[in-house]
């Protein structure tokens, strides 16, 4: 039994390891507060008892073109949102680097591609990204209403920036939501994150 045990931990381990997850399914996530691109400032405190999800977002990637030029951030944003989730996208880009943006830039934005999130934060100095080791564009966490993070990683099992990829692709975010809205274990609670580096 003892080695048995020690095998499990030992596996765990390794695939921590392998992941290097900062914070793993089953931890808290951390509180923030971040101001938003119409100026409202957010925490995520202010949201316990819902589901959160956070993502983070750059305009000029290519992977994250991939799910707005197709309509399918969009699609999750509004599908979740309808069943009261809470959609946060958050900019970590610094001044000068790749997608980092004004609020009026922002807003546009959002509203050319018809975006629905509930709110998207600006955080160009890397405050909230660092707090969570986001490392993509997009990377993705879903917290249950206790607070708690049930997933972190990719948005779905392609890691291509070809919109063609999309067909088929099984979304990890919609899978954890689905599951956890049920009272069901998340099946896969972590997985590596694909896109763009933030630029921090």
């Amino acid at each position: 039994m003892k080695s048995k045990r020690l095998g499990v931990m030992v596996s765990a381990f390794a695939l921590s390891g392998l992941m290097a997850v900062a914070l793993p399914p089953g931890a808290m996530a951390p509180e923030f507060k971040g101001v938003d691109s119409n100026g409202v400032t957010h925490s995520l405190s202010e949201y316990r008892g819902k589901y959160v999800v956070l993502e983070w977002a750059n305009q000029g990637c290519p992977y994250e073109q991939k799910h707005y030029l197709s309509g399918n951030m969009e699609s999750l944003q509004k599908e979740w949102t309808s069943k009261g989730v809470v959609w946060l996208s958050i900019i970590s880009s610094a001044p000068g680097e790749q997608g980092y943006v004004t609020p009026a830039q922002e807003n546009d934005y959002l509203k050319t591609m018809k975006a629905s999130p509930t709110a998207a934060l600006l955080d160009p100095k890397g405050a909230i990204g660092h707090l969570y080791d986001a490392r993509t564009t997009p990377h993705m966490f879903v917290i249950d209403p206790a607070g708690k993070i049930v997933y972190q990683g990719a948005l779905d099992d392609k890691p291509s920036a070809d919109p063609s990829s999309l067909k088929g692709a099984d979304n990890y975010v919609s899978d954890a939501l689905s599951a956890a809205m049920a009272g069901k274990p998340v099946a896969v609670a972590v997985t590596r994150p694909y896109g763009c580096s933030v630029k921090y």
